[in-house]
């Protein structure tokens, strides 16, 4: 475990998943803490895939693979590459065990940075090979609900950069989605968009792609702001698990999301692939403000 360290935030990091594991300010833990009577993770890293493909197989030039949800990354270890005082990189290459299910060559170093009151989350991809890289990588952090109670109903709110002509898309069946079905997400006149203990006890998760919001403000149920994220992400993916009252959400910035229902088509044609030609790198940077 690194850990990071400046006077107003101390955060920890494992080389197992290269996972963010406790953002601490002012003696307050903001980083759910992976009881598995809820959810046993806190903050893992997606790739090769986000979420899951059709029938947990898919295709590379006709030949098919096995991967599971989200893919491998997440319970790999990775290799501490350097340390800072304000900033961790570790870095997972491909291998015998990851061709066999995934068969691209890759170098994925992940890194966190410390500034302030901010966490700035640093993804690099680069393709070693002379073949085309295919993938999608995504963020699943969770973050404790302020207050929470399981008496009280309320847990809080949300505030996106964007109030109007929100739509989003939803699992269908077998955790993929049905892309032809869109539904508004409904902005209140103020702005907030209010979370309850069975906000996603329907939904499960609510999808906004297409680059719809690069901003999401956490409030307390009294308004007071919790925590910011921002990220350039195309897709942003917003969880918490339904039916169990859970005292934390999820707020996931994707490359990528899970397979339409039904897709049987090549991995490269996926929704949301992203590609890199021999030598190329893929650089991307979310923050995560506490309040």
């Amino acid at each position: 475990m690194q850990t990071l360290e400046n006077d107003i935030l101390t955060v920890q990091v494992s080389e197992h998943g290269a996972e963010l594991h406790s953002i601490i300010k002012d003696g307050t833990e903001y980083l759910w803490q992976g009881d598995p009577a809820y959810w046993g993770r806190r903050s893992p890293v997606l790739f090769p895939i986000v979420g899951s493909v059709w029938e947990k197989r898919y295709r590379v030039q006709g030949k098919e693979f096995g991967l599971g949800q989200h893919g491998f990354a997440r319970d790999m270890d990775f290799q501490l590459v350097s340390q800072t005082e304000d900033e961790v990189r570790y870095r997972l290459e491909s291998s015998d065990e990851t061709l066999k299910k995934y068969p691209f060559q890759f170098v994925l170093e992940i890194a966190y940075r410390l500034h302030g009151n901010c966490i700035d989350v640093i993804w690099d991809v680069e393709n070693p090979s002379s073949q085309d890289l295919y993938f999608q990588i995504g963020a699943h952090p969770a973050f404790n609900y302020p207050d929470y109670s399981m008496e009280k109903k309320e847990r809080g709110f949300l505030e996106f950069d964007r109030r109007e002509d929100l739509e989003c898309i939803r699992i269908k069946e077998k955790g993929c989605v049905d892309v032809e079905a869109r539904y508004p997400l409904e902005i209140p006149a103020d702005g907030l968009l209010p979370l309850a203990s069975d906000t996603f006890d329907a939904i499960d998760t609510i999808m906004l792609q297409d680059a719809q919001v690069k901003e999401v403000k956490m409030y307390r149920a009294d308004r007071t702001p919790w925590l910011k994220m921002t990220f350039d992400a195309p897709v942003i993916g917003i969880w918490s698990p339904p039916g169990k009252v859970a005292p934390f959400i999820c707020l996931e910035p994707w490359y990528g999301r899970c397979d339409s229902a039904g897709y049987e088509g090549e991995y490269q044609d996926k929704d949301w692939i992203n590609r890199l030609a021999p030598g190329e790198k893929f650089h991307s940077v979310y923050t995560v403000e506490i309040c």
